[in-house]
């Protein structure tokens, strides 16, 4: 793993930023899947989606841990190392939230009920276009550092972080219509399941925030 590093430390230092990110948006792309599964009742198909989203969680979690650990302190770069460490942080969340929401539904083997599917299958959808928003635009900071972060590449970023802001908005709206929804099925539910519901759904919106911070993170590189 270290000659893994060295040589694309040599090439770019934001190159294990760009893979973990890459890694962080696999962990979300796989969901969707998960949640069919989850609710076709096919918990021996979910058990093994959830597998899969550990397995690309901890993969993750070492690629943070190597980039931490291999990261020169003294780096000449047109951004500070805390700065690269702060979006290394936020991309981490991603993974982790994928993990810990096919962690409780399958930990409870939560059953939504049929009039909260398709809402809540829209939300996590627009919520894994964030992911994928997010990781395109990390993928532009190589171009980014090779320019200096100057020129007509910051216009091409910049464009990118509209474009998740906007995909964010879309969440912050769907996860309070899917919340209706919920509210509005509520009585016919064990008050236990409308609990772990209502954590999931939040996970979920928090999911959409997170890859928004993301832009974030590299507006703030952008800016200085």
């Amino acid at each position: 793993m270290s000659s893994y590093f060295s040589k694309i430390f040599g090439a770019s230092p934001v190159k294990p930023l760009q893979a973990h990110m890459a890694k962080a948006d696999e962990c979300a792309a796989r969901l969707p899947a998960f949640f069919e599964a989850v609710f076709n009742g096919d918990w021996v198909n979910a058990a093994a989606g959830r597998k899969e989203i550990s397995r690309n969680e901890h993969e993750a979690d070492a690629l943070k841990k190597d980039l931490r650990l291999h990261m020169p302190k003294n780096l000449l770069m047109p951004v500070a190392r805390a700065d690269l460490l702060s979006v290394l942080r936020v991309q981490d969340e991603i993974a982790n939230l994928t993990k810990d929401i096919a962690g409780i539904v399958i930990g409870r083997r939560i059953a939504f009920p049929d009039g909260l599917k398709k809402p809540y299958m829209e939300l996590l959808c627009r919520c894994v276009d964030a992911a994928n928003q997010a990781s395109k635009t990390v993928q532009e900071l190589d171009e980014l550092y090779e320019v200096g972060f100057s020129g007509k590449e910051v216009d091409l970023v910049q464009s990118f972080i509209n474009t998740l802001d906007m995909i964010e908005n879309d969440t912050d709206k769907m996860e309070i219509e899917v919340r209706a929804v919920l509210f509005g099925l509520e009585k016919d539910l064990n008050p236990v399941e409308v609990m772990f519901l209502y954590k999931v759904i939040d996970l979920t919106g928090e999911l959409g925030d997170t890859c928004q911070r993301v832009g974030s993170r590299l507006q703030l590189l952008l800016a200085r």
